[in-house]
């Protein structure tokens, strides 16, 4: 077996491009058909908005099931390895540390490589685990970027690792299997602008004539709009909207937390169903009149951890610049969650928080 060392050539292959543009897409058309099925009270295209995301990511997980199926059945090779660096990455407040190491790996019977991965570590243990020290980790033989260190290895190689040494090896370290080049995530972010334009486009004959057969003020549960030079506020039955100005941000401090407020002014219930936020776009879906569905109170929301939620998703999960990011609060699964999506160069991310914006998962770019 032969290991090239050094980041792997970019992935931009027919399927590659086609998976982008299909998630792409998703991303897209399921937050526009939320909203706009919403404004429109559309039930079905509102269903679809929730739907189509579940639907996407069963197809994915089937899809990719032959492939793991035959990943599972290559046995793994274990080999002495030299820690050549450790840091901690997060999960400090747990017993458990996410660590990034870097190891040089020195199998058997094929020339020593770098690779480095992220790995969860017992605090108590982190100790074994020193620069310059020799470990034992396994690898599977198609795929030697994917190194895990042995916690507990067999005596046999517990003794070969207390007696060895391992000589760094040079060049850069293995990281990932094919990389995502950069046409992938230009595809996969125009994809995503075509079908969230797609779905307004769709129903902008409803859309409008929403807004021109509404009530007067005086009647009940009216559509009501104002704007001034920074932000325009629109407020249904259904849903309601604030749109900021050029060179603003519901990242700025007090910002989203003073729009969420007033669109519940203008609301009959203090429950919604799902909050959607953008860079300049808020969407709030408020909870019809004795629904069953499961709900929440905005004033509840953990504003203060939104910034760092942001940024953590924009620079820690390998999305890429430039990118997009959309934070969106729901509790279909009984549960709050806070799930902030990235999408950049190098493809799709997402992290999930719970109602206190502790970090709960997190999805690395694809």
């Amino acid at each position: 077996m032969t290991i090239a060392t050094g980041a792997p050539p970019t992935r931009n292959t027919p399927a590659a491009v086609a998976s982008g543009f299909l998630m792409g897409g998703v991303i897209g058309a399921s937050p526009a058909a939320l909203v706009v099925g919403a404004v429109i009270e559309n039930a079905p295209l509102f269903v679809l908005g929730i739907v189509l995301p579940a639907v996407y990511g069963l197809l994915f997980f089937l899809a990719g099931a032959p492939r793991r199926a035959r990943e599972a059945a290559v046995a793994p090779r274990t080999a002495l390895a030299l820690v050549e660096s450790r840091e901690a990455v997060g999960g400090e407040a747990t017993s458990d540390v996410a660590v990034r190491f870097e190891l040089t790996v020195a199998p058997d019977d094929v020339p020593v490589y770098r690779a480095a991965f992220t790995q969860h570590v017992n605090v108590v243990d982190l100790a074994d685990y020193r620069p310059g020290g020799v470990v034992v980790a396994q690898y599977p033989p198609d795929r030697p970027w994917r190194v895990r260190i042995v916690k507990r290895p067999t005596p046999e190689w517990e003794e070969r690792a207390a007696g060895a040494r391992v000589d760094s090896a040079p060049g850069p370290a293995l990281v990932s299997e094919t990389p995502e080049g950069s046409a992938v995530g230009i595809v996969r972010l125009l994809a995503l602008l075509l079908a969230a334009g797609g779905v307004v486009l769709l129903f902008r004959a409803d859309l409008f004539d929403q807004n021109a057969s509404a009530p007067p003020p005086s009647a009940a549960g009216p559509p009501v709009s104002s704007s001034s030079s920074s932000s325009t506020t629109v407020v249904s039955s259904a849903s309601g909207t604030v749109t900021l100005g050029p060179n603003q941000s519901f990242l700025d401090q007090g910002e989203l937390r003073g729009a969420v407020t007033s669109l519940l002014k203008g609301a009959d219930t203090r429950a919604v169903l799902t909050v959607v936020v953008r860079e300049r776009l808020l969407s709030i879906v408020y909870a019809p009149t004795g629904a069953q569905a499961s709900t929440f109170d905005p004033d509840s929301l953990p504003y203060d951890r939104f910034p760092a939620l942001v940024r953590e998703a924009r620079t820690s999960l390998g999305a890429g610049s430039p990118h997009t990011w959309q934070i969106t609060v729901e509790r279909l699964t009984g549960s709050l969650t806070v799930r902030v999506g990235v999408t950049g160069a190098e493809g799709g991310a997402s992290l999930e928080a719970d109602a206190r914006g502790k970090v709960v998962r997190r999805t690395p770019a694809h």
